[in-house]
């Protein structure tokens, strides 16, 4: 596959300026929950970036609050590439792990000896702190469609059939965590949007593109370190079997797929402020929404920015 994987996103990537302060918290943080085990070494980790990756998508927190981002951001990569090797091949084993994840959104005590559940259930009490029971109950289902996504992931890699773009999307969409990526722009800056600007259409699009563009820009990059696994929920992998093309072939046109996504996206944001007035919203609901999508604009244009810079996604 080519080199040309980079979407034209109009909006300039921010840092936050905490970043140092929080990638000293993040090793301390990995150290004590013993997240790095012993198949991925501290070196090899820090090619990732984590913290860079925190820093650019939410440019604008708090020391503290950037550094629950980045644990945050850790925990993700390392939750998900525990199912690389053969545990990801057994559905039933993955949904026990999950459902003790799950447990700990519920206030059930983890595992002393499962130190993924451990640093979940510190995260989570962090994450929920402060925050309203109507926010948190929402969170608590996005969380729980992330971990309740993994069994059947790891169903389509014991099958190895690619699935059909209707079943990749609610799959992808459960797996990529994004929900509970962008509930975290409410929570690190310590607002939460107004229910009738949330779930009014325009917003709604918004935040599903915010959610889609990365996931597809993420398959276009992660397939060559995925296929190996016998991962095939990757938009990539579908497009190939569909067209009967190459793999370059089937990349590009999911590259200008998300590039369709993000124009639609600027689209929508100019015209937010006309949605605005047609609620009626108060001054106050009006500034706090605003505040929401800014905020899904930097973790859009920070994570593509992290995103063409990381070891993750390169092999060697």
């Amino acid at each position: 596959m080519s080199d040309a994987t980079t979407l034209d996103v109009p909006y300039p990537y921010r840092r936050n300026p905490h970043r140092a302060n929080a990638d000293t918290h993040h090793r301390r943080w990995l150290q004590r929950f013993r997240m790095l085990g012993s198949a991925l070494t501290p070196a090899s980790y820090d090619r990732w970036g984590v913290p860079d990756l925190a820093a650019l998508s939410y440019p604008d927190c708090t020391a503290e609050e950037l550094a629950l981002a980045t644990d945050l951001m850790g925990f993700y990569f390392l939750f998900d590439d525990q199912f690389d090797g053969p545990l990801g091949l057994r559905p039933g084993e993955v949904a026990v792990l999950c459902d003790r994840l799950t447990g700990v959104l519920h206030g059930e005590a983890p595992p002393a000896d499962m130190p993924c559940a451990l640093a979940f259930e510190d995260l989570w009490e962090r994450i929920s702190r402060g925050m309203s029971a109507r926010w948190r109950a929402r969170a608590t289902y996005n969380w729980e469609c992330y971990f309740a996504s993994h069994p059947a992931e790891a169903a389509g890699r014991r099958d190895g059939h690619p699935p059909d773009r209707e079943s990749y999307l609610i799959l992808r969409r459960g797996t990529a965590a994004m929900e509970s990526v962008l509930d975290m722009v409410e929570r690190l800056g310590r607002f939460e949007v107004s229910p009738a600007a949330f779930h009014c259409p325009p917003l709604r699009q918004l935040r599903q593109l915010a959610a889609d563009i990365p996931s597809l820009s993420n398959d276009i990059r992660s397939y060559p370190k995925e296929a190996p696994h016998g991962d095939v929920n990757n938009l990539v992998m579908i497009v190939q079997r569909e067209r009967g093309c190459s793999l370059e072939e089937a990349g590009s046109v999911v590259l200008a797929e998300a590039q369709l996504m993000v124009d639609r996206y600027a689209q929508l944001k100019d015209e937010l402020p006309r949605t605005y007035r047609a609620l009626e919203l108060g001054p106050d609901q009006e500034q706090v929404a605003e505040r929401y999508a800014d905020g899904l604009t930097a973790w859009l244009s920070g994570y593509l920015s992290w995103e063409s810079g990381t070891g993750r996604y390169q092999s060697g």
